[in-house]
């Protein structure tokens, strides 16, 4: 059997949550989504959450709230700064909500956006208004230097938003991400540190923006209470209708959402999942450190990740620093180990097919991100690896790249 990227254990934990979600005989959102969200907000440290139904979904709701909001409105078509390396959804949720998405170079060994491109970047532009958002993401468990963005968003009158999706309690100065800025969207897709299936969140401080991301994720529709009460006859929107008026506050719509409710499984799936995620950061982070420890005598030809202790990895990555290496033939000899693997998503504006409109523009301009799109890779770290596991991909990976220099493969 492979050794995974990702994997999930139905325990019989998982199992009695399941099946306490099927003898509730309520299945779409309901009291299990609640207390996710108000766990998972203590987990971040945040005084909201608000679970939808995938990463991408909360990126969404996120952008688009903030088009609503009194203090902080967004106008569409401004731009946002964000990373040319990460997995694709980030870019598309900015282009779907009517953003556009604008990529600065990252630093070669974590991969996140740095504050010195970010101020590069504006300080060269003509015109800084055309500007809204700084949209960072914490790569692979990497945190990108939050202080310093947002003292240069506070600068130019720019937001903040984290995008902390493959970060689940990585440490940054002493908080967690997701805690960092205005408002932060979460995955838990079945490879990610917490795993849900297909599950997002939103978590923010903001109580005016955590009531519009309610509204959003429910075709934009006037309820907004984290608690609904309408069945005990205490609906606080209906008070505001009066005489002929016959209205429902879950069929009133006052502004244009989308469906990205979750269900009670996932968020059930969730619970169980954050009562280990201590366990599940720290097996992690031991499997990251045991393998570093494996290949020290291959850190000639490949970069191994950055060891830290306040680091919550989702993946272990790899960059090749030789040219006597081609990730093409590593990728298929680790998975003729029996090792699974993955790219480092690619350059997004230089190298996704998605986004070949802006290949023109930025090309030259993002020399870290494009190596790394096509010389980065990852395999698992997770917590389900054995020592045999962990021993099995030291052995391969020295098999095959122990004769580089020699020979190129």
């Amino acid at each position: 059997m492979a050794i995974q990227v990702g994997d999930f254990k139905l325990g019989e934990e998982e199992r009695k949550a399941i099946m306490e979600v099927i003898d509730s005989g309520k299945i779409s959102e309901g009291r299990k989504v609640k207390e996710f969200e108000q766990k998972f907000a203590k987990f971040v440290g945040t005084r909201y959450c608000i679970a939808v139904s995938s990463g991408t979904a909360a990126l969404m709701c996120g952008l688009t709230a903030l088009k609503h909001h009194s203090k902080y409105t967004m106008r569409e078509h401004t731009k946002i700064i964000t990373a040319p390396i990460t997995y694709i959804a980030t870019s598309n949720a900015i282009m779907t909500t009517n953003f556009e998405p604008v990529y600065v170079d990252v630093d070669p060994e974590t991969f996140v956006i740095t504050p010195d491109n970010i101020k590069a970047h504006l300080e060269g532009v003509d015109d800084a208004s055309d500007y809204s958002m700084i949209l960072p993401v914490h790569l692979i468990g990497y945190a990108a230097d939050m202080d310093a963005i947002n003292k240069i968003a506070k600068k130019y009158g720019l937001l903040s938003f984290e995008d902390s999706a493959q970060a689940h309690g990585t440490i940054y100065n002493g908080k967690k991400t997701g805690s960092c800025s205005l408002l932060s969207d979460f995955s838990f897709y079945i490879a990610h540190n917490i795993q849900a299936g297909e599950m997002g969140a939103l978590v923010t401080d903001d109580i005016e923006l955590a009531r519009l991301i309610t509204k959003v994720k429910a075709n934009g529709r006037m309820c907004d209470c984290f608690l609904c009460v309408r069945s005990l006859g205490k609906c606080s929107k209906m008070k505001e209708y009066t005489g002929d008026d016959d209205l429902d506050s879950r069929f009133t719509h006052d502004i244009i959402g989308y469906n990205f409710k979750t269900m009670e499984f996932q968020a059930a799936l969730g619970l169980v999942q954050l009562e280990k995620a201590d366990w599940i950061i720290k097996k992690r982070q031991e499997n990251v450190k045991y393998l570093n420890e494996g290949l020290s005598e291959l850190s000639d030809i490949l970069m191994l990740p950055k060891y830290s202790t306040d680091i919550s990895y989702l993946a272990y990555p790899i960059k090749i620093k030789s040219d006597k290496i081609s990730r093409k033939k590593l990728r298929y000899e680790l998975e003729k180990n029996g090792i699974e693997t993955r790219t480092m998503f690619g350059c997004i504006p230089t190298q996704q097919p998605a986004y070949a409109h802006l290949k023109e523009a930025y090309a030259g301009k993002l020399p870290n991100a494009d190596y790394i799109g096509k010389n980065a890779l990852y395999v698992g770290c997770h917590q389900y690896l054995t020592q045999d596991d962990l021993d099995t991909m030291i052995r391969a990976f020295k098999k095959i790249v122990g004769g580089v220099g020699s020979e190129t493969i």
